[in-house]
This record gives C-alpha cells, sequence and structure tokens, in this order.
C-alpha cells in the first residue's frame, strides 16, 4: 500500500509544471556552487574561501524549503480535490497518511542537501559532516509545506507564503555575521541551526558561540517541537 502512495506522491510532483521544474534546483544549485561561482570569483576578486560558510548554508536550506513548498502544494491539491477529507473515512489512519508523505519529503530534502554540499565542494566538509548537517536541515522540509497548508488555502496563496519563506530563510544567513549571544534573535528560524553548524566547520568552534555538538542537539529538539507543534495546528485546520 505505502508503495502505491509512494508513486502516487511521485506522480503528483511530475505532473505540475512549476514543481516539476522544483525538483531540479538541487542539480541547478550544486553547478553554480561548483562550477559559476568560481568563474565570478575569477572574474571579480570574491573570496570563496572567506564566505564558504555564506554561501554553503545559502545554498543548502535552500533544498529543505524547496522539497517542502513542493509537499505543501500536493497537499493543497489533495484539500482541493477533497482527498483529505475521504482518508478520514478510510480504514487508513489520517496520522499515517500525511506521516507518510512528510517523512518523503524528508528523505528527498535530506538527498538534495546532501548532493549540494557534496557536488559544490564549497567548504570541502567531509562526507560525516555533511550527513549530520543534511539529517538536521532537512527537518526544516516537513514545517514548509505544513506551514503552507496552515496559512494558504489555494496554490496562489501558497506561492505567497513560499516567497515570504523564502525571505525569512536569509536571517540564519544574516546571523553568521554573529558569533556572540546576539546571534540567538535568530535562533527561533529553523534554518539557524544547521547554518551555524556549517559555520563552525568551516570557522571553527573556537570562532562560534556554541560547539558543532550543541547546535545539533539543541536544533534538534527545537526542530521536531516545531514540526510537532505545526502538524497539530495543520490537523486543526484541515479539521475545522
Amino acid at each position: 500500500m505505502y508503495n502505491l502512495f509512494f508513486f502516487d506522491e511521485l506522480k503528483k510532483w511530475l505532473r505540475d509544471p512549476m514543481t516539476r521544474f522544483m525538483l531540479f534546483y538541487p542539480i541547478l544549485f550544486g553547478i553554480v556552487g561548483r562550477y559559476v561561482l568560481p568563474v565570478i570569483a575569477d572574474n571579480s576578486g570574491f573570496s570563496i574561501d572567506r564566505n564558504a560558510d555564506f554561501i554553503l548554508s545559502a545554498l543548502t536550506l535552500m533544498m529543505p524549503m524547496i522539497y517542502g513548498a513542493v509537499i505543501g502544494f500536493s497537499i493543497l491539491d489533495d484539500r482541493d480535490d477533497h482527498i483529505v477529507d475521504s482518508i478520514r473515512v478510510t480504514p487508513l489512519s489520517f496520522n499515517h497518511f500525511m506521516a507518510f508523505r512528510l517523512v518523503i519529503v524528508y528523505f528527498f530534502a535530506f538527498l538534495a542537501s546532501v548532493f549540494v554540499m557534496w557536488f559544490s565542494a564549497v567548504g570541502n566538509l567531509s562526507w560525516g559532516n555533511i550527513l549530520v548537517v543534511s539529517f538536521l536541515a532537512s527537518f526544516s522540509a516537513p514545517i514548509t509545506g505544513l506551514l503552507i497548508n496552515i496559512f494558504a488555502n489555494n496554490k496562489i496563496e501558497g506561492f505567497a507564503i513560499m516567497k515570504l519563506i523564502g525571505l525569512v530563510i536569509i536571517l540564519p544567513i544574516i546571523a553568521l555575521f554573529f558569533s556572540d549571544s546576539k546571534e540567538l534573535f535568530f535562533s527561533l528560524i529553523p534554518a539557524f541551526w544547521p547554518a551555524k553548524m556549517i559555520g563552525t566547520l568551516i570557522r571553527g568552534e573556537e570562532q562560534m558561540f556554541m560547539s558543532f555538538r550543541l547546535y545539533f542537539w539543541i536544533g534538534l529538539i527545537y526542530l521536531l517541537v516545531i514540526n510537532f507543534l505545526s502538524y497539530r495546528k495543520f490537523n486543526q485546520r484541515v479539521s475545522g
């Protein structure tokens, strides 16, 4: 049964021109990091090494937002087609149905984050660090999809919410300019925690406010709580 759900979800993503295009963003961002930025650096004096944490954070943190938007629009389609309501009268648990879809989008966001960090080669992080940062960063994908459905009633409103989330994601990049307690002002943004992990890996822990492990564990707890609260709000929204 879950195999059918999985392939049905993929078909929906590929059927819509916008979400189909968004699925190729990891390749686009990887190419920008690996080939376009070095050309710009060679012709402008811009230093990739000195700005590696900003660049890698910007490239990587976009992946969970993009895949979160993809599942967000897919759920909006289901709400328009009353599929969400239909699931409630079947033997299948609504929570299991939604959890399966959110796990799918987490999985794809994880793969996309790993690919971009590896292929762009910005910062030359080890495989172990790439996997850990991607593991945490990808928890933002379900949050993005749920937020779109909490605040939007259709795709037009959903697109506006996605653009707003895209603006908010700049804040963790700005947070990298701070390495003292002032950075905590940005800590409510989920992407803050993986961005700071990237900062510790590239600059060194001695240059940061917390250690790599502390950013990871606090970020993990925070993101799990935000996922839970977002899902509960979403459930209330679609049940109302």
